[in-house]
């Protein structure tokens, strides 16, 4: 279980969700600040940024990247679209703020040292390496020596990359660690989502699990809580028609509300796994189960056989299941239709 702020993670807390707003403000702290209020109003637990600096991961400037928006198929240069929405500190700054004011958890994904430091003079509670930089071993050292939690996400990876990222934080001091599940497509087809994966990343690995959830609509953040996903990320935007890389499969506020809510009712419906009635069944078991009643007036002295037995609600009477017990019994007494019999009317 990882504390971060008044919020815990892992199994037996409600699963944390992350509205990630990643790239979704535009370059713009307006749209920032009330991507954070509707957060808040959909019911979020944290807010996520991403405070890299494009030359940390990218110095050809002629890499290109394709991606839909408004409708239409956009192609452009890779650096141009990340600078176009860098954070500065100040601006980083300012959202911390509000998000402290607002009593929201922010978080951010760095791309490399001063981003880390960056996050840490800002009191950042929680730190994040994207899919990215699974395999940057550096930066995922120099989180875990921060002393903050950390999540990574796994998307793209092998066994083997997640294996020497967790040991390349673990060696780094590193203790409180959360995995995501994570498919690097954007959108991601259902039937390439494989939640099945959350359930290994469990049994392999031994720390919290969720879901960074790519996909279109809100069922399968909520399947990967049935399968024990304790932390969920969804994109997040004000307007899916916004011109930009990641809005149109971002969740907007009422999807958004409609994702949180549908994971507290499973998480609701989940329950106890012990195999007992519950408090609500013990009225039914009291009035719908059955119990052993004479089907017909009989005397006393009558030899009870089967065809002398009906089964009728309310329980409380001898249960069907051991009606051997009064069966070639004779009656004490003389018994009516539709009368209980139990073991003190027969000898």
């Amino acid at each position: 279980m990882i504390k971060v702020e008044n919020k815990f993670i892992g199994q037996g807390a409600p699963c944390f969700v992350a509205a990630e707003i990643g790239l979704n403000h535009n370059g713009d702290m307006d749209i920032a600040l009330r991507a954070i209020d509707a957060a808040i109003e959909a019911g979020a637990d944290a807010v996520k940024f991403q405070n890299y600096h494009t030359e940390d991961f990218l110095l050809d400037k002629k890499l290109t990247y394709s991606y839909t928006s408004q409708g239409k198929e956009i192609t452009e240069t890779q650096f141009e679209m990340f600078k176009r929405y860098e954070l500065s500190f100040d601006q980083l700054k300012i959202i911390k703020e509000y998000c402290d004011k607002r009593g929201i958890i922010f978080f951010s994904t760095p791309t490399g040292k001063q981003g880390i430091d960056d996050l840490v003079k800002l009191k950042t509670p929680l730190l994040k390496n994207g899919s990215d930089f699974l395999v940057n071993l550096d930066i995922i050292q120099d989180m875990a020596r921060t002393g903050i939690p950390t999540i990574i996400s796994t998307g793209m990876a092998t066994v083997a990359e997640i294996d020497n990222a967790v040991r390349a934080f673990e060696l780094a001091g590193g203790s409180e660690l959360i995995i995501l599940h994570c498919i690097s497509s954007y959108p991601t087809p259902a039937d390439q989502v494989h939640l099945n994966k959350i359930t290994s990343l469990q049994k392999t690995f031994g720390y919290p699990v969720g879901f960074s959830d790519h996909t279109w609509g809100t069922v399968s953040a909520i399947g990967a809580v049935v399968l024990g996903a304790c932390f969920i990320e969804k994109h997040f935007t004000l307007d899916k028609t916004q011109n930009g890389p990641d809005h149109r499969f971002s969740s907007d506020l009422p999807e958004l509300r409609e994702l949180i809510t549908g994971i507290r009712t499973i998480e609701k419906n989940l329950g106890s796994a012990k195999l007992s009635p519950t408090l609500g069944e013990e009225h039914g078991r009291k009035n719908y189960r059955l119990s052993c009643v004479i089907n017909k007036n009989l005397p006393a002295g009558k030899i009870i056989s089967k065809v002398d037995i009906a089964y009728s609600r309310p329980s409380g009477g001898l249960a069907p299941e051991l009606v051997y017990l009064i069966l070639n019994k004779k009656l004490k007494r003389n018994i009516t239709i539709g009368e209980q019999i139990t073991l003190n009317d027969v000898v």
